[in-house]
């Protein structure tokens, strides 16, 4: 095979890997949204209310925390330092980490889904060996893509566990596809 054919064939396998992960990934987007701060957190107002106190705080779904609030109007001894302060946004921050964990786990279990079903099809290709490969490994990126957009998320043996299954994966393809040859 002259070098021109082999650099036509891994330009097209590429191409072909590249394009099935933007359209796992910009179909994903449109069909399942990912939550924004905003929705959890809005900011109605332009003024901002200052909350000094905990019992006021706690009502309006902050979380107190004690301390002085300011260090300077301590070391001044001024009497007006706040013996604490209110993190007013605690509870909606807290609902939407919630909602991001869960959106990006949902959205791993779909990926790693798509790159099997990618893995199993170019597997079972064995009549055109270049969509056989790139179908392969588009499954194969998109297991990485996957792993590296949940891997914040995770848990560490979940991260374990993505590490064991990749490894795997990978391995399996590598004797499935290229056997003793590679070219």
């Amino acid at each position: 095979m002259n070098t021109q054919s082999k650099v036509l064939k891994w330009s097209l396998i590429v191409g072909i890997v590249i394009v099935i992960n933007l359209f796992f990934n910009y179909t994903l987007s449109l069909v399942y949204k990912n939550p924004t701060f905003e929705a959890f957190c809005p900011n109605t107002s332009q003024i901002v209310k200052i909350i000094d106190n905990q019992e006021s705080c706690v009502t309006a779904g902050g979380q107190w925390n004690s301390g002085v609030y300011n260090q300077y109007l301590k070391e001044t001894n001024q009497p007006t330092a706040p013996q604490g302060y209110c993190d007013q946004q605690f509870t909606c921050r807290n609902d939407y980490d919630a909602a991001q964990k869960m959106y990006d786990r949902n959205v791993f279990i779909t990926l790693v889904i798509l790159g099997a079903f990618c893995v199993a099809i170019g597997n079972f290709l064995m009549g055109n060996m270049l969509i056989s490969i790139a179908l392969s490994l588009a499954g194969v990126l998109s297991f990485i893509v996957a792993s590296m957009r949940y891997w914040s998320s995770a848990d560490d043996l979940i991260k374990v566990i993505i590490l064991a299954i990749a490894l795997g994966i990978l391995v399996w393809v590598a004797i499935k596809k290229f056997k003793n040859n590679i070219e």
